[in-house]
């Protein structure tokens, strides 16, 4: 049976006034597809709209991020705003109404901020603004669980239409298990193995790394392959779990340290000497992030104050914002433990 690959994230250039108009419509294409109704996608607009328009305005432009979120009966939007420019010195202030440091009305902020079931933002001087605002479909919803939050960022290379990068995670009583495929190359049937790489993962519901991974290898046979990471974050036992072939990276910051998780040298779905599991500690505090090689590997992480205290949808667009090497798809994924 064919797998199809997923729609990817929407990724849109802000540069100039237009670019305002092209994000509000990349939202409602997004809006309707995942059936939203009049007044979820009005909310949207307004979101994007105002994001979009705040760039322009205060950095000179930056980048649009949309993804889809399902989370059991729970569908919503997440818009993720990222810029280069100067940043916002004090974030509370700037999300007052009426406060304004360009002359304006000074309600972008806190229009977004009301308009949305999550929000937060990313800022410090010097190193530009992230914001994430998550619009649900029904008031009410689209708020993240209590236990493992998980949230990462798919792209395709710029110019094509399909992404060779994926992720998905299944939920556990005790944290999640994670899987991010990259389908070597890139357009169509890059996508194609590493849909089925997310599809073969799915189907081992219940299995640990290890037993996932030789399953998705042992699936991708048929396919042009894919490196393939998975991660079991066992937090009630303060264990993480990862078995990983190819160049998908794993880095476990905590502590102000950073460290490299073990991949071997291999391609899902041919060649691979040998599939093994690595187990290493996990700490409440700790944050995991897997990335592709569309990512360039993150060398200064304590280069962001307060970051790591941040959600995983926000620290997941500032590292691909900072990072994307912009020649290829790009995935990548963040674990915490989930915000009060």
């Amino acid at each position: 049976m064919e797998v199809t690959p997923r729609c990817p994230d929407v990724a849109v250039a802000v540069a100039d006034a237009s670019a305002v108009a092209a994000a509000r419509r990349a939202g409602a294409d997004v809006a309707a597809a995942t059936g939203y109704d009049e007044t979820a996608a009005g909310r949207l607009a307004l979101v994007v709209t105002e994001a979009a328009t705040n760039l322009l305005r205060h950095a000179g432009g930056g980048t649009i991020v949309l993804r889809r979120v399902a989370d059991d009966d729970h569908e919503a939007i997440e818009v993720v705003a990222l810029d280069r420019g100067p940043g916002m010195t004090n974030v509370q202030r700037c999300l007052e109404d009426g406060y304004s440091s360009r002359g304006t009305l000074g309600t972008g902020l806190g229009a977004i901020r009301r308009a949305a079931s999550v929000f937060d933002v990313y800022s410090a001087g010097g190193q530009g603004t992230a914001l994430l605002a998550r619009v649900a479909a029904r008031e009410g919803g689209g708020r993240p669980r209590a236990g493992l939050d998980v949230a990462g960022i798919a792209v395709p290379k710029p110019g094509e239409d399909a992404c060779g990068d994926a992720w998905t995670r299944e939920r556990r009583p005790e944290g999640a298990s994670i899987v991010v495929a990259d389908g070597l190359g890139h357009g169509l049937d890059a996508a194609r193995a590493a849909a089925e790489a997310i599809a073969a993962f799915l189907r081992a519901r219940g299995a640990r790394a290890r037993e996932r991974l030789e399953a998705i290898h042992a699936a991708l046979r048929g396919t042009r392959g894919a490196a393939v990471a998975v991660a079991d974050v066992d937090a009630a036992a303060g264990t993480l779990t990862y078995a990983a072939l190819g160049n998908v990276s794993g880095i476990v910051w905590s502590g102000g340290q950073a460290r490299h998780l073990v991949s071997h040298n291999g391609t899902a779905g041919h060649g691979a000497a040998r599939v093994e599991a690595y187990r290493y500690p996990w700490d409440a505090g700790a944050t995991l992030i897997m990335h592709s090689d569309g990512l360039a590997t993150p060398r200064r992480l304590d280069g962001y104050p307060g970051l790591f205290h941040k959600r995983p949808a926000l620290i997941a667009g500032v590292l691909y914002r900072d990072l994307a090497r912009g020649t290829d798809d790009v995935a990548v994924v963040v674990a915490r433990a989930a915000a009060a």
